[in-house]
């Protein structure tokens, strides 16, 4: 089984940054892309970046596209979200997912397409 555990989250206001991880255990990690999602009260959760399994790919939402970086280390198990330029907009929980297919397979922004998450972490962002 993959867990995944996200870290890094806290208040900081607008135009601040904000580093989230995504420690991961269990088999098959190396081998899958990952993915951040976020979702706000009242909102459905949505995509925020994705990662090939070896790096070299990257995909964003159009929100966050500019201001945030997706990364991964496959020697540490752990996936990165570095955030800057932080909106009041980008408050939600975040949370880290590992995509059951290879990048180029099916869509990575379909909740759907990712079978393991982590527990979330909370982002605040104030004005």
């Amino acid at each position: 089984q993959v867990q995944l555990v996200e870290s890094g989250g806290g208040l900081v206001q607008a135009g601040g940054s904000l580093r989230l991880s995504c420690a991961a255990s269990g088999r098959s990690f190396v081998n899958n892309p990952m993915g951040w999602f976020r979702q706000a009260p009242g909102k459905e959760r949505e995509f925020v970046a994705a990662i090939s399994y070896n790096g070299a790919y990257t995909t964003y939402a159009d929100s966050v596209k500019g201001r945030f970086t997706i990364s991964r280390d496959n020697a540490k198990n752990t996936v990165y979200l570095q955030m800057n330029s932080l909106k009041p907009d980008d408050t939600a929980v975040y949370y880290c997912a590992r995509k059951q297919t290879a990048f180029y397979s099916g869509s990575s922004s379909s909740v759907t397409a990712y079978d393991y998450w982590g527990q979330g972490t909370q982002v605040t962002v104030s004005s």
